[in-house]
């Protein structure tokens, strides 16, 4: 049995940032829509050190994908990121495994490209202003795809390390490194938490009415978006199964009534509404779903095809 195996520098050639957004898009509908399948993701824990997800999704007429990302917080002092990735495909028809895929740079282009999705829906059609609070691997993706949904003219970017907010803000010219998270909430468009951090990290009174909020943090128990931001404002989730305690949700939504939140994909479906006027504060808060990777996973796979591009191992 034969399978292509594409390194990550492959992957990262590979995947288009704008044909993944709308990749994603369509992605969205349709698991509204119930075509695709995507089980409840689990967790294996190792005490003091780390944990496992691994997640499955498939949609008739592709292959099955099952990611296994890892999440190990003390692996800087040992070189390696924090979140690591390996995504496989298999042929829906035999079971057969087709391709094996560092799973790194798509685990975080497809995060970010959920949050950006929210904000071509969402935000206003006139937002200019971007703010993202978070210098990470996810705030250097934010910045590398939000700013394709708007005609972005100023991004402000925050960090709990200041240097680490300028080497990001470095890597764009309309980027620009902020001290002050509350100056830089206070006179934002569109807000995007990519922070990682285990409590909240803005306060819902410091956000001006129209402003469209993005958090894709995952550090139960706890996480990085405020309650009361929640509490306030008009909620939109990438399926409802983000009110399930973690793994399989959020920590910041556990515990709140499903039906407050709206599908991104009814939206798309026009079964609820997005926006509703230039003042309605509007939040996205992204669990990370299965779709998104066999979204990903097979763009790249397909990419990989016509390119001529991977390895072909026996297994």
């Amino acid at each position: 049995m034969e399978a292509l195996w594409l390194s990550k520098a492959e992957v990262e050639r590979l995947l288009d940032p704008r044909v993944l957004l709308d990749a994603l898009t369509q992605g969205f509908a349709d698991l509204s829509a119930a075509k695709i399948a995507c089980p409840t993701r689990a967790e294996l824990t190792v005490p003091g050190a780390g944990f496992l997800l691994p997640m499955a999704a498939w949609q008739p007429g592709g292959p099955m994908a099952v990611k296994m990302v890892t999440v190990f917080e003390r692996n800087g002092s040992k070189g390696l990121p924090s979140h690591l990735a390996l995504i496989c495909l298999f042929d829906a028809e035999t079971g057969a495994t087709i391709a094996v895929m560092d799973g790194e740079h798509i685990t975080a282009m497809r995060t970010a490209g959920s949050a950006a999705v929210s904000a071509r829906l969402l935000a206003r059609q006139d937002a200019r202003r971007l703010t993202i609070l978070g210098a990470g691997v996810q705030g250097r993706a934010h910045l590398a795809l939000v700013p394709l949904t708007r005609e972005i003219d100023e991004i402000l970017i925050g960090s709990l390390y200041y240097e680490d907010a300028e080497r990001l803000a470095a890597c764009d010219p309309r980027a620009r490194p902020i001290r002050s998270f509350e100056e830089a909430v206070a006179g934002a468009d569109i807000v995007c938490l990519a922070s990682h951090a285990p409590a909240p990290v803005i306060s819902a009174d410091w956000l001006r009415p129209g402003t469209h909020v993005t958090s894709v943090g995952y550090a139960p128990p706890s996480g990085e978006l405020d309650p009361a931001v929640v509490a306030r404002h008009r909620l939109f989730v990438e399926t409802r199964l983000a009110f399930e305690p973690p793994p399989a949700g959020c920590a910041e939504l556990h515990g709140l009534d499903p039906a407050s939140g709206t599908e991104l994909g009814e939206v798309l479906l026009r079964r609820r509404p997005g926006r509703q006027d230039a003042e309605e504060i509007t939040v996205y808060k992204a669990m990370g779903i299965a779709m998104e990777d066999m979204v990903a996973a097979r763009l790249v796979y397909e990419a990989a095809q016509r390119a001529g591009l991977g390895r072909v191992l026996t297994l």
